[in-house]
């Protein structure tokens, strides 16, 4: 007890005596204590209210979300919110989702987050306990059958989107090229000469650059002895028209670099120094211009006058006769009239006016080409002995006719030649024809064409001067009852046709009470009667629509007794003594066919006469292979030289080149 009192008093004694100096340092342990403790319980509280208020407003947000989704759930339907929700999902890195998964950069700060720098040092607060459960439950979410199914579907369209867009990059591809295959159709192939856009060398943009460049270079120097002899610069005229010289030596007629002699280069370089030179003395941009606008007008009268030229020169050739052809006719002529009398006549005669045959009227004064005809269509038959050919010829080529079918009986069939110069009938009493070829204003216009005596200034009037027009060969089409008055049906072949079917068939076609069976040929607008009839005569435009389907002739099956019953011959010459001075047409038998048969010609199938041999390089192969009859009407016959090569085929392979009369005249194929 002494001892616990002693220390008591003796502790009370001590705390008495050093109060003073003790209590600073309590102090100072207290404030170090709490201070903390103080600091830490009132950010936890804080953070504890933050926490609190936060959740309190994202349940506000839901709440608001909640109510939003019911009000435009009642506007649309779940097909529209679902594509909402889709394309919104779509939005990529910028897209809500991303952002609450994290798909952004540690230096953004969104409220209410922690900024983000690496996923190993995150500590696991409540805060982020919280994110973590929220992106777990997005996670869900996007997985969700829904989603899924959503993310199928927009990946079925993406790819149906690509292969739509492939697709229409195909079919543009396609109709570019058959754009091209079109126009390559209507490119003119048919120009005569070396030129060609489809040879190989035009492959090359920068082919043939040397002679190009030499041209050029020429050019330039004819413009500068021009500026240089305005100028009185006469020794640079003088040096330029040397070196001009020069270069048109090494030039020659060249076309290609490999065919260029080989002091071109050197030519090259010194006009090259020679046009500096005169370009730093005489250049004027104007004069410049001006003397090459001059040669420019120049040049283009003189391509004017050559295309003249090649238009009378081509027409010119369409119209003679090949020397090997012209060789063929005298020699059998000279050998018809050698025989005598008794072997000049051709057998079956008795068929000649069989209506019950197939008859066939040709009307020509070329061997070669009728003979082709001919062996054409009886090589082409099934019944080649059903067949009887009527051929008419002038008294020039009337021997020959008949001693080549002598020599070369066509098989089985018949066949008789008359001479259109016996046909005492047709007079110019009768023919109206004959009477204006008699006038003195007929032969001025055929024979003199305006009094032209140039080749360029008389070739578009040479046509006019055609022999055909001349020949009542070419007139005899319109007087076919009055040639075979005992035939009912005949069928009519021009001869420059080649004959690739039977055509048997064209007697059984029903011409519905017309006369005339033909194939049409408006598919262009220049196959109309507009084009071929002058619309400006009233007694043209009173009687025929200018719009009307033209047809051709070459392949035409008339029906001779409703010739004679609606007077076809007599139209003709209705029409025929109507332009006497050529005011309702300018020449031909077309157009007063046209006239003469208007509303009387029945449409045959276009397979049966395939035209255009003779001038269109274009024409479909497949065409040509199907169709019963072609037609080489045009300028370019298959016996001419000008004679387009594609088509010279299939004319060729019906004539006898090991025949003696063939070989002896130099005829090839």
């Amino acid at each position: 007890m002494g001892i616990k009192r002693g220390g008591s008093s003796l502790g009370v004694h001590r705390n008495r005596g050093g109060g003073g100096s003790r209590f600073p340092v309590l102090a100072v342990v207290l404030v170090l204590v709490l201070a903390p403790m103080v600091f830490f319980i009132g950010r936890g509280i804080y953070s504890n209210q933050n926490d609190s208020s936060k959740h309190q407003e994202l349940q506000d947000v839901d709440w608001r979300t909640k109510l939003a989704l019911q009000h435009v759930k009642s506007l649309f339907s779940k097909e529209v919110i679902d594509v909402i929700k889709a394309n919104t999902d779509d939005m990529g890195p910028l897209s809500l989702d991303s952002f609450r998964k994290n798909n952004f950069s540690a230096s953004w700060k969104l409220d209410g987050q922690e900024n983000i720098v690496d996923s190993v040092n995150i500590q696991e607060t409540p805060k982020v306990k919280q994110d973590t459960s929220l992106d777990a439950g997005h996670t869900q979410h996007d997985d969700s059958p829904a989603s899924l199914a959503r993310r199928t579907l927009r990946e079925k369209r993406r790819e149906k989107r690509a292969a739509d867009l492939l697709k229409q990059d195909d079919d543009a591809t396609i109709k570019l090229e058959n754009a091209a295959i079109e126009r390559s159709k209507s490119v003119d192939s048919a120009v005569l000469g070396k030129y060609s856009i489809w040879r190989k060398e035009t492959d090359n943009e920068n082919i043939d650059t040397t002679v190009r460049l030499m041209r050029d270079q020429m050019i330039m120097a004819r413009v500068y002895v021009s500026i240089a002899l305005l100028k009185n610069k006469t020794d640079m005229a003088h040096e330029l028209q040397t070196r001009i010289k020069e270069s048109q030596r090494a030039l020659g007629d060249t076309t290609t670099d490999n065919d260029l002699n080989p002091s071109a280069p050197e030519k090259i370089k010194a006009m090259g120094q020679l046009l500096s030179k005169a370009r730093d003395q005489l250049y004027d941009c104007k004069l410049v211009t001006g003397k090459l606008r001059a040669m420019l007008q120049s040049a283009d009268e003189q391509v004017r006058s050559l295309k003249k030229q090649s238009t009378f020169l081509s027409q010119l050739a369409a119209k003679t006769i090949p020397n090997g052809i012209h060789c063929l006719s005298m020699r059998l002529t000279i050998e018809y009239y050698l025989l005598p009398p008794e072997k000049r006549k051709f057998h079956k005669r008795e068929n000649l006016e069989n209506p019950s045959l197939y008859h066939y009227a040709l009307f020509s004064d070329n061997v070669l080409a009728a003979s082709v005809v001919v062996n054409s269509t009886i090589m082409n038959a099934k019944e080649p002995e059903k067949h009887v050919f009527h051929l008419v010829s002038d008294k020039l080529n009337f021997g020959a006719m008949n001693m080549w079918f002598l020599l070369n009986p066509p098989g089985n069939a018949t066949i008789h030649v008359e001479n259109v110069d016996e046909f005492k009938w047709l007079n110019s009493s009768y023919c109206p024809v004959l009477r204006q070829l008699e006038s003195a204003a007929m032969k001025e216009f055929y024979f003199k064409a305006d009094h032209h005596t140039t080749l360029s200034a008389g070739s578009s009037n040479l046509k006019y001067r055609n022999p055909k027009y001349l020949s009542m060969l070419n007139h005899l089409r319109f007087y076919l009852p009055q040639v075979y008055p005992k035939l009912n049906k005949i069928l009519f072949l021009d001869d420059d046709i080649v004959v690739q079917k039977d055509l048997t068939g064209l007697w059984k076609v029903d011409l519905h009470g017309k006369v005339n069976g033909a194939v049409e040929t408006c598919g262009e607008s220049f196959h109309r009667f507009d084009k071929y009839l002058n619309f400006s005569n009233p007694h043209i435009a009173r009687n025929f629509d200018p719009n009307a389907c033209g047809w051709a002739y070459g392949m035409n099956v008339f029906d001779l007794k409703q010739w004679k019953k609606r007077d076809i011959t007599g139209i003709y010459h209705k029409w025929q003594n109507m332009n006497e001075d050529r005011v309702l047409w300018k020449l031909g038998t077309l157009p007063p066919g046209l006239m003469t048969f208007y509303g009387l010609t029945h449409p045959l199938d276009k397979s049966w006469h395939v035209l255009g041999l003779g001038y269109n390089p274009s024409i479909d192969k497949s065409d040509i292979e199907n169709a019963a009859v072609i037609h080489y009407n045009g300028n370019m016959k298959p016996w001419l030289e000008l004679a387009m090569t594609r088509y010279r085929s299939y004319w060729v392979k019906y004539i006898k080149f090991d025949h003696p009369y063939i070989r002896g005249c130099k005829i090839n194929e």
